[in-house]
């Protein structure tokens, strides 16, 4: 159940913009009255996520995730229903009463809290242990690689010792016991050793949501022992492809732009050079998740990758994911040295300024990688890389503009032929190769992608509440014949309730707000699936009246066959059978 009433949560919902919320996360682009992009939820090429502003709810045509702006946040930023309420209340101006949580909200709030004080206790534990004696070769460590004392301060750094029951028994005195450790993501609970610590004898980096709040750690191993960097696995706090290292301190900078990097240290190094607006993706490959937090903060992002082989393709990885995001990106030059946390050792913070302000325009480096590919003494190899430079700039840029800007520098940057690489860009285009598909287009596209696994009665019911929503006019026809109850017992016939109660009311049906009904993310999905299809995704047949008469017909005689099977009495038997005879016999007309 909610937290808050019903006309509260009613108030927020309808004062909330989804189209405003879910574009800080997603780069969405209008397409006649609703929005596309990429899905934030699974890995796509081809925009299938809408946003419909006249719904207020948002549906992918791929994976099915789908709801309203409250489901958006309890999905993407790992929000309870609360938290998403309490999240937009004060952006939209309404202010929440104070009063008691539920049994169940008050276990899962603790819960929770709980989670984030162990984190907090564990950094304050190994920030400890560095200032110790047991912290000595992690202290060593963190001076040879020229942190100051201040920088290991603001980072909380520390380490463990080379026990690996510490934290555990520290944890255990502290009144926490095995059934929340388990969870928190730095203990190990088996039955052969009890409790040990996942991190032993390491140099120990606190990571923070961008709140501020310790949600995990990252360890480097003192010595030779593998893996060389260790970080905490996700948690009911930690989600690392929604996490960047060094955010929390980032988000603060006066700067335009961050600085994304790929190790700790570098993002440490950076800021000790006054580059306080590095951050990094945990040692992972840059995500879609990545990306709309990014977004959330700046419009640039400057990659500051390793300059060796592995770096370049991790850059290669970033750009489209970032470009999707609707962030513009550019490429710093790192060069003779491997990573900024070298090159700010080497040569300084004022050079790497200057290598910031040279930085490369990401297309300009995708071609400057592929040029690498080809051996340009080799005539053919040569017009091979030509060719592939100039499909390009045509399946990346849409607008003739764009073309023949990059086409002028392309040309001039990797001495092309300018004329004969725009007669080339040309004929590509009378082949009909033309820039990626825009998100939203293509509705043929969108149904391919579109997977129902409903049976044919539940397509049946789908059916007929699409029409109802679509065209109401028709409830005033159907409704002596179909009532909520012929609909299958849950989300299907909860909806049908509250569909036809709004249409018998006269009023219009809100979507939105009935999304709010469900707790569980399927149940939510399968309604944002039910209000996001249209009627002719659901039958071929061109005669709308048939097609309707077939699909009441359906379920009233399932729904009697289900009434018979459950041993309903006689009389509502009877009465069911009347309702079926005169439903053969009537004749819809649909204009």
């Amino acid at each position: 159940m909610a937290y808050y009433s019903d006309e509260i949560i009613e108030e927020v919902r309808t004062r909330t913009d989804i189209v405003d919320v879910i574009s800080r996360y997603v780069n969405l682009q209008k397409k006649g009255s609703q929005y596309f992009g990429l899905c934030p939820f699974h890995n796509e090429k081809t925009g299938s996520f809408s946003v419909s502003p006249q719904k207020q709810m948002y549906y992918c045509f791929g994976c099915g995730a789908g709801g309203n702006v409250f489901s958006f946040l309890m999905a993407y930023e790992n929000m309870t229903f609360k938290e998403a309420v309490e999240e937009l209340a004060p952006k939209c101006g309404v202010e929440l009463p104070q009063r008691e949580m539920t049994y169940q909200e008050k276990q899962r709030a603790d819960r929770r809290s709980r989670l984030f004080e162990i984190n907090k206790e564990a950094a304050a534990f190994y920030y400890k242990m560095l200032r110790s004696d047991a912290g000595k070769q992690a202290l060593e460590y963190f001076t040879k690689r020229e942190l100051s004392p201040e920088t290991m301060h603001k980072f909380g750094l520390g380490c463990t010792n080379k026990y690996s029951d510490s934290l555990y028994k520290y944890l255990r005195e502290k009144g926490y016991d095995d059934n929340i450790l388990k969870d928190c993501g730095l203990i190990t609970i088996d039955e052969k050793r009890g409790g040990h610590d996942k991190f032993w004898n390491r140099a120990m980096f606190p990571i923070f949501d961008a709140n501020g709040k310790v949600v995990a750690f990252g360890g480097r191993v003192m010595g030779d022992g593998e893996p060389k960097y260790l970080n905490s696995p996700e948690t009911e706090i930690f989600n690392k492809s929604k996490t960047l290292f060094g955010l929390y301190f980032a988000r603060k900078t006066r700067r335009q732009q961050f600085i994304l990097c790929e190790g700790y240290m570098d993002v440490i190094a950076l800021h000790q050079a006054g580059f306080d607006n590095a951050v990094a993706s945990l040692g992972t490959a840059l995500t879609e998740g990545h990306a709309g937090m990014l977004k959330r903060y700046v419009k640039d992002v400057y990659l500051s990758y390793d300059s060796d082989g592995a770096g370049q393709k991790a850059a290669l990885r970033a750009i489209p994911i970032l470009k999707n995001a609707g962030i513009s990106c550019r490429i710093i030059d790192m060069k003779p040295y491997k990573d900024p946390d070298e090159f700010i050792k080497n040569l300084g913070a004022e050079e790497y300024e200057k290598r910031i302000q040279n930085a490369e325009n990401s297309f300009m480096y995708q071609v400057r990688m592929l040029q690498g590919r080809y051996d340009m003494t080799d005539p053919e190899k040569k017009s091979d890389f030509q060719k592939e430079a100039a499909r390009m700039i045509v399946t990346e840029f849409p607008t003739q503009l764009e073309r023949e800007n990059y086409t002028e520098s392309v040309a001039a940057r990797f001495n092309i032929p300018k004329d004969a690489l725009a007669k080339y860009i040309l004929e590509l285009g009378q082949q009909g190769i033309t820039a990626k598909r825009e998100p939203g287009e293509h509705a043929e596209f969108q149904k391919k992608q579109q997977k129902p696994k409903d049976d044919g009665m539940k397509m049946s019911q789908r059916l007929l509440l699409t029409w109802l929503v679509e065209t109401p006019d028709i409830y005033s026809k159907i409704s002596a014949y179909v009532k909520p109850t012929d609909f299958e017992e849950g989300v299907y016939k909860t909806v049908a309730t509250e569909v036809f109660t709004a249409l018998e009311n006269g009023q219009s049906v809100d979507t939105a707000k009935i999304v709010d009904i469900f707790m569980e993310e399927e149940d939510r999905k399968t309604v944002a699936a039910l209000f996001n299809t249209t009627v002719g995704e659901l039958t071929d047949n061109s005669d709308l009246s048939k097609a309707l008469k077939e699909t009441l017909l359906r379920i009233k005689k399932n729904s009697l066959e289900q009434a018979q099977k459950n041993g309903a009495d006689l009389k509502s038997l009877v009465e069911g059978k009347k309702t079926l005879q005169r439903l053969e016999r009537l004749d819809i007309t649909i204009v």
